[in-house]
């Protein structure tokens, strides 16, 4: 695997830390500013919601210049935004802040997985996506436990500091390891091109499995520190270790989920999901007891974060051609459902429905994500059949389309 891919998997590290880390700190952070947790989940909110608004706009801005420089930059305004958040006063400081965090977010990684797909061949495009998004799952490995032990030991404004740290070592190794013969996608499409693709159904079917597929992820995990505590039983000391044993289940995924995506998208996506929905149901059921729990929200993690490689491939396969915007709108649809998942979670308990219901939120959320994923099968199958009856003979419904070098 060429080396510039673990740089750009550095850059997914530090953004999946800052990202995932505020689930593991949330109690911490409240305290600390005076606000309920129900609140303090807008920390979470506004991340997200700074990636939704960053992905198109950075995106649009940038598509036309070398990607080696876009990274660069989009690596610098991630590490400014984390500084300040260490030095955030208040709670609508340090919204602004995460907001500010997440802008480059969604912009660094549509980038990011065309330039590793262009490095290596098309039969190795599945894992050397996964290999950047594997920057992300290891996040929750390390970045997000060792971030949440640092905020219940010496305060949560370190963790920010040091993800702060790790912006700027990715940074620097995207500046000397990138690709320096990159032009950009102007050679390829124009602007309009990449809004262009966005009308097509496939691509609008595929983000809507991701929003509202992936939201059934946030609904529960957003509060998977007060879960564990208050349900679950254990200590506050013992969380940041179930979230090294989710990571370690993100990370399974996302290597697994990588080969499974360069046989088939579709299946490797609705066995994601539908794994989604069983351990979510598995969790309302179950959360009371601590090992059930663990195991559950380890497999979560896995079917989660197995579905990205499967994703990244297939909105590019259905781009016609330009795929710069609809990937970092990936990143977008994977915020907006943190949004709404996080935002409904903490709606059902704040309504007084306990710590079990976001999990069955997530849940619902999930079933819906199948049904567009089915609407996407028929669909494609409706494609084959008239490519068939206008001679154009068989599709494969995993042929892969050039992306762009």
């Amino acid at each position: 695997m060429p080396i510039a891919i673990l740089a750009l998997a550095l850059g997914a590290f530090g953004i999946g830390t800052t990202e995932f880390v505020m689930m593991g700190m949330l109690p911490n952070v409240a305290g600390d500013l005076g606000v309920d947790v129900p609140t303090a989940g807008q920390y979470i909110s506004g991340y997200a919601l700074g990636v939704v608004v960053g992905a198109p706009l950075l995106t649009a801005l940038t598509v036309r210049l070398a990607r080696r420089w876009t990274l660069v930059g989009l690596l610098v305004l991630f590490t400014v935004g984390n500084l300040l958040s260490a030095l955030a006063p208040t709670h609508e400081t340090l919204l602004a802040t995460r907001f500010l965090s997440g802008l480059p977010h969604g912009a660094f990684f549509g980038v990011a997985v065309l330039v590793a797909a262009a490095l290596v061949d098309p039969q190795r495009r599945g894992r050397a996506m996964a290999t950047v998004m594997l920057g992300l799952t290891l996040a929750n490995v390390v970045g997000v436990p060792v971030g949440t032990f640092v905020a219940q030991s010496v305060g949560w404004r370190w963790t920010f500091a040091v993800v702060a740290f790790i912006g700027l070592a990715a940074t620097l190794a995207v500046a000397a390891l990138a690709p320096r013969d990159d032009a950009g996608s102007s050679a390829t499409g124009s602007l309009r091109a990449e809004l262009a693709s966005f009308a097509r159904p496939q691509v609008l079917l595929t983000l809507a499995v991701v929003v509202f597929g992936m939201g059934g992820l946030f609904a529960a995990y957003s509060y998977v520190a007060p879960m564990l505590t208050d349900v679950s039983g254990l200590q506050e000391s013992a969380v940041p270790w179930v979230l090294v044993v989710v990571g370690v289940g993100m990370t399974v995924g996302s290597v697994v989920g990588g080969r499974l995506a360069d046989r088939s998208t579709l299946g490797t996506l609705a066995g994601g999901i539908v794994l989604v929905i069983a351990v979510l149901a598995g969790l309302a059921a179950l959360l009371h007891s601590a090992p059930a729990a663990i195991a559950l929200l380890f497999l979560l993690g896995f079917a989660s974060l197995g579905m990205g490689p499967a994703i990244q491939m297939r909105i590019i396969e259905q781009a016609g051609g330009a795929p710069t915007m609809v990937s970092a709108g990936v990143q977008s649809a994977f915020n907006m459902a943190n949004t709404i998942g996080a935002w409904l979670g903490g709606l059902v308990i704040a309504a007084g429905a306990g710590l079990r219901a976001p999990n069955l939120v997530g849940a619902g959320l999930a079933v819906v994500g199948l049904a567009f994923l089915a609407c996407s099968a028929l669909l494609e199958v409706r494609q084959r059949r008239a490519a068939g009856a206008a001679g154009a003979g068989p599709v494969d419904e995993d042929a892969r389309v050039p992306v762009p070098a």
